[in-house]
């Protein structure tokens, strides 16, 4: 009897790896078609605060328990973060992206991909993280050779000089 349920069992596991075989060779998955490329921009960035900061008053302070006595009051909402992306001078994504958090405190950020036909072309990238209401805070034109099936990722890192393009 033993034998029997070490058979059935043997075999309840030869399928399950056999299961497991063909699974993992089908379907066929590929990111994008064999003569198309993919552009990813991807980031999180905290843009300036909303307001400026301001320095309370003594009588203020003393209002204050002494744990929350921190001179400067300084808003926790961020503006939100501005990009926008062309591709051989074609506008691809132009987006204004909130800030994230509860109290709008936290980073903006976008994932985005773009399927584009492989082959030379120009990228050009823009940011706006302050308050300004013309023109971009960050900027990067640049030109890339895609190659088919492959994929170009576009970072941001304001303290690495801005976009980063790999």
């Amino acid at each position: 009897m033993p034998v029997v349920r070490y058979a059935a069992q043997a075999l309840v596991y030869g399928l399950f790896a056999l299961g497991i075989g063909v699974l993992s060779q089908w379907p066929d998955y590929t990111r994008v078609e064999p003569d198309k490329a993919l552009i990813r921009l991807s980031f999180a960035h905290g843009a300036a605060r909303k307001g400026e900061c301001r320095r309370r008053s003594r009588e203020e302070l003393m209002k204050l328990a002494p744990n929350m006595r921190k001179p400067l009051d300084c808003p926790r909402e961020r503006l939100p973060v501005v990009v926008e992306l062309d591709l051989n001078g074609e506008p691809v994504f132009a987006a204004s992206l909130a800030p994230t958090g509860l109290s709008g405190d936290g980073a903006s950020k976008v994932y985005e991909r773009f399927v584009v036909p492989a082959g030379r072309h120009r990228i050009d990238l823009r940011l706006r993280d302050t308050a300004r209401t013309a023109g971009f805070d960050h900027m990067r034109t640049v030109d890339v050779d895609l190659v088919p099936g492959r994929a170009l990722a576009i970072d941001f890192k304001a303290a690495n000089g801005g976009f980063i393009i790999e």
